[in-house]
């Protein structure tokens, strides 16, 4: 018998001791304790851990452990826990029942009890149409004072939080604009019943309510709103408008201010700006977003009022003009009725005209477009320009001293209007006040230049920066710092730029042409301003135009001003959105524009195309078209997933009729990729309890993740597509050889259109050359399901390829997607012993079928990509290691093996992305899951390695055998009972697939992968069915060249809370 003791004293002499009995904390699995920091445990932790010990003169048997290293005691310790855990679940569940059967007797007592005045103190207010106007007194919280305790009051807002207290106190947060108020509803018998709190604090937040209550002191100071020393206490709630569908975030979500490492472009926030941008209106209802435009508000008045005072006139000016104004390379050209125009780059020729006009000064505040294809934080297409000009005297300095002085006068109104305002901005962009100077430095470029020189500053190039040339970003925030060391000033001016640096209507410097009589006006290193003396002479400005390229008599209208005679003058002009990016330290200066344009704005749509399932036309549906009106959920005649598919999918879903899927739908059709998918994330969580993992998906949908839901991603897969029309495969001399070969050889191909059955007979010799092609596969295999030829005939068109003898030695299935996705190559496979040729013959039939059925595009499936990309909110040290590490995967695995033979077949690749939610591949997220990967460790004995890369690179290397792996029943039943893992998929994972839609991006249902006792859908408004039972292609290297597989474009790994699964069902690729 082992001593025990000697046990425990080796045990307590070595904590990193990785032996059977050691249990890591929550390092990866298999991965030995920092031998700096061990686990430290108490004696009665270690003597808990078994009732037997083994002596460490003792040798331990290899029988005790499986393949994967995992002892049998370990194994039997697991499946306790996994016992006990499921007990825990179900006594929760049988809990949560009572509970509710309880609550809902209580709610049905208090019904009856209720009486019409209780009733009448919440619920939703009819539309409101303008039928009445009364007389109620209704307030702005932020006019709330201490002087006002036990006042009666009514006010209109939206519903910010709810947090139940109870069932009989509930705590509301109230907001209007910047300000936020405490609401309490208590339950008081005669006057707020349970009914009226049950369904306060099941209103959706967002939604705008009429708010009855009196105001009283708090206890204690509420920290939670900006409102700290006064509640409400509710007496009438009624609902005016309710929030109809889900919300990417919360307003309350966005205003949360995250730690420093969480900064993004000076953000510290955890929702992106990215994802703020394209929701936007949620994005603008936030604190933050409301004191930016209130300030911004405050620059045009106070840019108005200033100038005003100085005897300038306001003017508006046309946006359409018929020549450049600066440059052609950066205007945006319009179709005027047949004749050339473009939007003005800025009003400066109105301005100009208006002086020649004897105006003397003039100033405009208008739209601006520039369209110059630059995706940085500084640059928008469109913006609102405050420009002026004015005629000068003696030089073009008193119009510096002008706009120098209107813009001190704003910063100063700013800080002394807007104070609050900018402590709130402060919170979730950290910056400190502008610093400026009684008298602003004004400093020549040259001086600027040799700042920067005598600084040993190089420009972008590595060579001192030249003082003929322009600045560069950089440059500008060095000159800023120097600046600041030198003066101690934020504000100031670079005068005298070099001719080059500017516009053609720039007035030269009389003592060095080279230079101008212009400048620019900086703020925090950055210009803000360029303005200069213009040319009012007219020969002198139409010689300049000439070397611009423009033709002077393009511009008649404008050069007649000059020609009957300008007076001396210059301008200026400043964008209004960049005064705020960089006074307020956005970070990104679309978050001064309340909808902003840049390159990427205005997307392309997709070209509707015909379906070939009218009845599936989620546009249109059945019901709509036969009844004339809405029918109820539960009557709704749902069209076939696989019409659906073959309507609007693509080669992913082609996989969903396998027996391990269940689809969920959403109930209306008319749906597009962003409500889907947050409607599927809303039940995935409220009714299964699963967590998104991580997702394999296209373009489209991750687009909407990235940009509007703020996931992660990256793309290493991509879709594989061959336009069949161009017919390069027969163009390979290779492909052209086998093609011949196997002609010569005999080599006959059958078309079975998909109206027409397949005959039994064709079937059984289909099938049993399949169950060959399985048992010839050799080598390391990874795969996720079985081949099953003949499921969905109707959607599918068959190409068997047959020797003299008549013995099937290859076949091409076809399966109908959406129309602009053409057909899939659902397989492609030669079996043992085919000629040589027979898959490349085989393959290119297809194509030609393909091309005479009017498709113009082909997809094999996924396949590996050879690099990996970053997509959304990826970047930095991780992105270059992820891409060190998948380089290695590819090489080692020799994963572009299926891409090239592809390649030869004139595929091309369109790239697909594996997307994540905020921390769902993070070190929390993926811990969570350690219980399950010992279970999967002790369940299974062959484990896809490559499936696991992209979220835990800790599993050892396992050699896996050739033939498929199938779960004992033992295990089989064990996971059926448990509810927990999905069976028979060699990456032991529950896995689901995310909603793949059709122009114009419509969607309708999303493939769950079938985690075993998992509620089925209660929400009212969608319904889940279960998919026809079928099998799956493998996700495998194959023994035919080719290994089409139908895995390609979309999965999503699930984590059950608090533990759960790594999804790693993917495209062909793995």
């Amino acid at each position: 018998m082992a001593n025990p003791l000697k046990a425990l004293k080796q045990k307590l002499h070595s904590p990193d001791s990785t032996g059977p009995h050691h249990r890591h904390g929550s390092g990866d699995l298999g991965q030995p304790h920092n031998a700096h920091s061990p686990h430290r445990r108490s004696l009665a932790q270690i003597l808990r851990l078994d009732n037997s010990y083994t002596s460490s003169d003792d040798e331990p048997d290899t029988d005790d452990f499986d393949s994967d290293g995992v002892s049998k005691n370990q194994q039997k310790r697991l499946a306790t826990k996994a016992k006990k855990k499921e007990a825990r679940s179900r006594l929760s569940l049988e809990h949560r029942d009572d509970s509710e059967e309880r609550s809902r007797k209580r709610l049905e007592e208090a019904a009856q009890a209720e009486t019409e005045g209780m009733r009448a103190r919440y619920g939703d207010l009819p539309v409101m149409q303008s039928t009445t106007r009364g007389t109620q007194n209704r307030i702005d919280i932020s006019t709330i004072t201490d002087e006002m305790v036990g006042t009666e009051v009514m006010f209109r807002c939206r519903l910010y939080h709810v947090r139940n207290m109870g069932v009989k106190l509930v705590f509301l947060i109230f907001r209007q604009k910047l300000s936020t108020i405490q609401g309490v509803m208590v339950e008081t018998p005669g006057t707020i019943g349970p009914l009226m709190m049950h369904w306060a604090e099941h209103l959706r937040t967002g939604s705008i309510v009429l708010v009855t209550g009196t105001l009283k002191k708090p206890e204690i100071p509420v920290k939670s709103a900006s409102i700290h020393n006064m509640e409400v206490h509710v007496s009438q709630l009624k609902v005016i408008v309710k929030r109809q569908e889900p919300v990417p975030f919360s307003v309350q979500e966005a205003e949360m201010v995250a730690l420093d490492s969480h900064q993004e472009e000076g953000r510290q926030s955890q929702i992106p700006n990215r994802t703020r941008l394209s929701n936007r209106i949620i994005d603008l209802r936030t604190t933050t977003s409301q004191s930016i435009f209130r300030i911004q508000s405050v620059i045009g008045n106070l840019f108005r009022s200033t100038l005003d005072a100085q005897g300038f006139v306001e003017i508006h000016s046309p946006k359409l003009q018929g020549a450049a104004t600066e440059s052609g390379a950066s205007v945006f050209k319009v179709d005027y009725f047949g004749r050339k125009a473009f939007l003005a780059q800025s009003p400066q020729l109105a301005k100009q005209m208006a002086i020649a006009s004897d105006f003397e000064r003039v100033y405009e505040i208008g739209a601006v477009f520039r369209a110059e294809n630059s995706n940085t934080h500084r640059h928008l297409t469109e913006f609102t320009g405050l420009d002026l000009e004015m005629a000068i005297e003696e030089h073009y300095h008193e119009m510096l001293d002008v706009i120098d002085n209107t813009l001190k006068a704003i910063f100063q109104g700013i800080y002394k209007t807007c104070r609050r305002e900018v402590d709130v901005i402060k919170e979730q962009f950290p910056s400190d006040d502008l610093v400026w100077l009684e008298k602003t430095p004004v400093i020549p470029f040259k001086d600027a230049v040799q700042m920067l020189t005598d600084s040993g500053w190089l420009n972008e190039e590595g060579e001192p920066v030249s003082p003929l040339e322009d600045l560069g970003t950089r440059d500008e925030i060095r000159v800023g710092e120097l600046v600041k060391e030198k003066y101690g000033t934020d504000y100031y001016v670079l005068d005298k730029f070099p001719r080059s640096a500017r516009p053609f209507y720039t007035m030269p410097d009389i003592d060095d042409p080279r230079y101008t009589n212009s400048f620019d006006i900086f703020v925090r290193g950055q210009e803000i301003i360029s303005g200069s003396q213009r040319i009012h002479d007219a020969p002198m400005l139409e010689d300049n135009m000439r070397l611009v390229g423009i033709d002077p008599e393009d511009m008649a209208e404008y050069m007649e001003g000059f020609r009957w005679g300008t007076p001396p003058h210059g301008g200026c002009g400043v964008g209004l959105e960049r005064i705020l990016f960089l006074l307020l330290k956005l970070g990104n200066i679309r978050l001064a524009s309340m909808f902003h344009r840049d390159p990427k704005s205005f997307p392309p749509k997709a070209v509707i195309e015909r379906l070939p399932y009218p009845d599936a036309d989620t546009l249109n549906p059945v019901w709509k078209r036969e009844r004339g009106r809405e029918v109820a959920v539960e009557d709704r005649q749902m069209p076939s997933v696989e019409d659906l598919i073959a309507n609007y999918g693509d080669s992913t879903h082609t996989s969903w009729g396998d027996e391990r899927f269940k689809v969920w739908r959403h109930a209306d059709t008319e749906s597009q990729y962003y409500r889907v998918i947050v409607s599927f994330l809303q039940w995935l969580k409220k009714e299964t309890h699963l967590k998104p993992i991580w997702i394999l998906i296209n373009t489209a949908t991750e687009e909407v993740l990235g940009e509007r839901l703020g996931w992660k991603s990256i793309s290493c897969v991509a879709e594989e597509r061959v336009d069949p029309t161009k017919h390069s495969a027969e163009s390979d001399p290779e492909v052209a050889k086998k093609i011949r070969q196997a002609s010569n050889n005999g080599i006959k191909i059958t078309d079975i259109d998909s109206k027409e059955p397949v005959p039994e007979a064709t079937k059984e010799k289909c099938n049993a050359r399949v169950k060959d092609w399985l048992a010839n596969r050799k080598g390391t295999q990874i795969h996720l399901s079985n081949i099953d030829l003949f499921r969905d005939e109707t959607h599918r068109r068959y190409f068997i390829a047959e020797d003299k003898e008549g013995t099937v030695c290859g076949i091409a299935v076809l399966a109908q997607i959406a129309p602009q996705r053409g057909w899939q190559a659902k397989y492609c496979l030669d079996f043992p012993g085919a000629p040589s040729g027979t898959i490349e013959l085989v393959t290119t039939h297809a194509l030609r079928a393909a091309e005479t059925l009017g498709a113009h595009s082909v997809t094999f499936g996924g396949g590996a990509a050879p690099h990996v990309t970053p997509g959304h909110h990826m970047s930095g040290t991780k992105m270059k290691l992820l891409g060190s590490t998948y380089d290695a995967i590819v090489k080692q695995f020799n994963l572009g093996r299926k891409s090239e033979f592809r390649e030869k077949m004139g595929a091309t690749p369109d790239p697909q992305f594996i997307a994540w939610p905020p921390h769902g591949l993070g070190r929390k997220g993926i811990s969570a899951n350690s219980t399950t990967e010992k279970l999967l460790r002790a369940n299974y004995r062959r484990t896809s390695k490559l499936s696991l890369t992209f979220s835990r690179l800790s599993w050892p290397p396992i050699k896996e055998e050739s033939e498929t792996l199938e779960e004992e029943p033992e295990t089989k039943q064990r996971n059926n009972d448990s509810g927990k893992i999905s069976c028979t998929t060699t990456t032991a994972t529950t896995t689901t697939t995310a909603t793949e839609t059709t122009v114009p991006s419509r969607a309708s249902t999303v493939a769950i992968g079938n985690p075993s006792g998992s509620k089925q859908d209660r929400m009212p408004n969608f319904r889940a069915d279960e998919a026809r039972p079928g099998k799956r292609c493998p996700d495998s290297e194959p023994a035919s060249k080719d290994g089409s597989d139908d895995d390609s474009a979309a999965g999503v790994g699930l984590c059950r809370k608090p533990r759960g699964f790594l999804g790693s069902l993917g495209s062909g690729c793995f």
